[in-house]
């Protein structure tokens, strides 16, 4: 079952798609991107480290969302005090088409000025051409991350998916539900982490958008392990039900993990961090972008179908 499992997700030929070498200006790394189709195009809304360490946002653009990428020559999303965000920056952007604004939103972490230790926390952004942003907000209260909407509202409610940090308790994926992108509640567990001793045991965070299928809301995940050499990251996958958000299917083991040199061997080693896909809804391919290693931007390529039905015979997790 190991080598099925690994070939549900093809690492792109040409990986990395994206380094420090093909930026335009001097960057200590690139990684973590969101994704989306925009304008018959894949745009790719980079997590860029600069010298000091500080991240913020790159707009990088492809027609085939593989090759002949054209990254803008400024930053397009930085952090703003005036809106409380640290100087810190901008991390890991999810970026989803919202039906009932139609608008973009962007979720990424942001860090909470004014308040001891700058926490992370999530911030909402809005744009219709990636040109003008229009900033919603930093939601729920600190320290949490991996924010993404769900592209559509759930029982007339909007879904917001986190991860709060919350020191001595286990670090599991949550919803939290709103009417008008301001007030949070009804928060509750949404996926909890893995077995003891598993390797989604210790944290569990979302990975790209909640992909939208007959079968329900595909949830690609990222999972940890703490080990004795470091904390090691693979990618699980989630089914939930449209409506009531319930896990219908998850996957017991993980279906991506660090194996590469640029996975295993960077800023941070042993990482794979997806936070974007883009689906070709004529061939039904699946493009998982992904950070490795807080390092570089990698490409995984996988068929909807085959990811799917993989996840149905998933029964024992």
């Amino acid at each position: 079952m190991g080598n099925s499992i690994k070939e549900l997700f093809v690492r792109y030929e040409e990986n990395p798609i994206l380094t420090t070498e093909n930026w335009p200006y001097r960057v200590g790394s690139v990684f973590n991107p969101g994704a989306i189709r925009f304008n018959g195009e894949v745009l790719l809304l980079v997590r860029v480290e600069d010298g000091r360490g500080y991240s913020h946002l790159t707009i990088a653009r492809s027609k085939d969302g593989k090759t002949d990428w054209q990254i803008s020559p400024a930053p397009a999303l930085a952090a703003e005090q005036e809106f409380g965000e640290a100087v810190k920056g901008l991390e890991d952007p999810r970026i989803v088409w919202l039906k009932e604004r139609q608008e973009y939103i962007i979720t990424c972490v942001s860090f909470f000025a004014g308040v001891v230790g700058e926490p992370p926390g999530i911030s909402l952004l809005a744009t219709k051409n990636f040109k003008d942003f229009q900033r919603l907000g930093q939601q729920l209260m600190p320290a949490n991350k991996d924010g993404c909407l769900l592209p559509q509202k759930i029982n007339g409610y909007y879904a917001l998916i986190n991860r709060p940090i919350i020191v001595g308790s286990r670090a599991d994926i949550w919803v939290s539900f709103s009417r008008d992108l301001k007030f949070w509640g009804e928060h509750r567990v949404l996926i909890p982490v893995g077995r003891d001793g598993a390797w989604d045991c210790d944290r569990v965070g979302l990975g790209s958008p909640p992909i939208e299928t007959p079968e329900g809301w595909l949830i690609i995940y990222h999972g940890a392990r703490d080990t004795a050499s470091g904390t090691l990251y693979r990618v699980g996958l989630v089914l939930l039900d449209i409506e009531t958000l319930k896990v219908i299917r998850r996957s017991r083991d993980w279906v991506f993990g660090p194996k590469e040199n640029y996975e295993r061997v960077g800023n941070v080693d042993d990482i794979v961090f997806p936070c974007g896909t883009v689906i070709d809804e004529k061939t039904n391919e699946l493009l998982l972008y992904y950070g490795a290693a807080d390092s570089v931007v990698a490409l995984a390529i996988a068929n909807l179908k085959d990811v799917i039905d993989y996840l149905k015979k998933c029964t024992d997790f």
